[in-house]
């Protein structure tokens, strides 16, 4: 990973790359703490002990983690392009013109990004998503704990599939509602979680793929401490 600014090059996937302030970063984190105050998830309000069981194993296999989140372009020039639109929301966002301007003239803002008539049904055809989880960590738990020592270990996954805003975003509410229906006794009982804590040990992953969301590993490797690798 090459830094410019704030601005990183993926070598890895080959990817310019801006951090992305939204709120996915915090979502994965309030999942992640949650596991940390129980990590075996979040009981279901009548579960089997079968159930039970899955739902420990799962969540036996989940580590805590630090996690960032950027927005990519295949060009330097693209970044540019993501970094000029967030001044322009940041700048103009804060008075009541600012605002005017920016949902009246949205093209011009977003440098094309966005329009007020949205996108064709051709276009949401032709669009696909693509999100790569680049992820660092240990071979052996007991490593962590050496303050000096680098993470060992490097794997690389990707998560891709239709439009992801008209298509691919119902798809994932119909699952889960589905999943709502069919399993509210392995669920927790009910309050306010992240999507993690909740889906993570349902089969939501599978009812996805087959939905036409795919979730591949790119690749798994060992990171020696002289800078080699070992990809396997």
């Amino acid at each position: 990973m090459r830094l410019i600014g704030r601005v990183n090059h993926l070598k890895k996937v080959g990817l310019w790359a801006v951090k992305l302030p939204s709120a996915y970063a915090t979502v994965v984190r309030r999942t992640l703490s949650c596991l940390a105050k129980d990590s075996r998830g979040l009981p279901g309000v009548n579960e089997s002990t079968e159930q039970i069981e899955q739902r420990e194993a799962f969540w036996s296999t989940i580590k805590l983690a630090r996690f960032g989140m950027n927005i990519t372009s295949n060009s330097l020039l693209g970044v540019v392009r993501f970094i000029t639109v967030g001044k322009f929301i940041a700048l103009f966002g804060k008075t009541g013109i600012g605002r005017w301007l920016l949902l009246n003239f949205p093209s011009v803002f977003s440098l094309g990004f966005f329009r007020k008539k949205g996108p064709t049904k051709d276009e949401v055809a032709s669009a696909t998503f693509k999100m790569w989880f680049v992820g660092q960590g240990f071979s052996d738990g007991s490593l962590a704990s050496q303050g000096n020592r680098k993470p060992d270990m490097e794997i690389i996954t990707r998560v891709m599939g239709p439009e992801i805003g008209y298509l691919t975003t119902p798809i994932i509410l119909v699952q889960c509602a589905l999943i709502l229906l069919k399993e509210r006794d392995n669920l927790p009982k009910g309050g306010v979680f992240p999507p993690g804590i909740v889906f993570g040990p349902t089969d939501l992953q599978d009812r996805l793929q087959q939905n036409g969301i795919s979730f591949d590993v790119i690749s798994k490797k060992t990171v020696y401490q002289n800078g080699s690798s070992l990809q396997f």
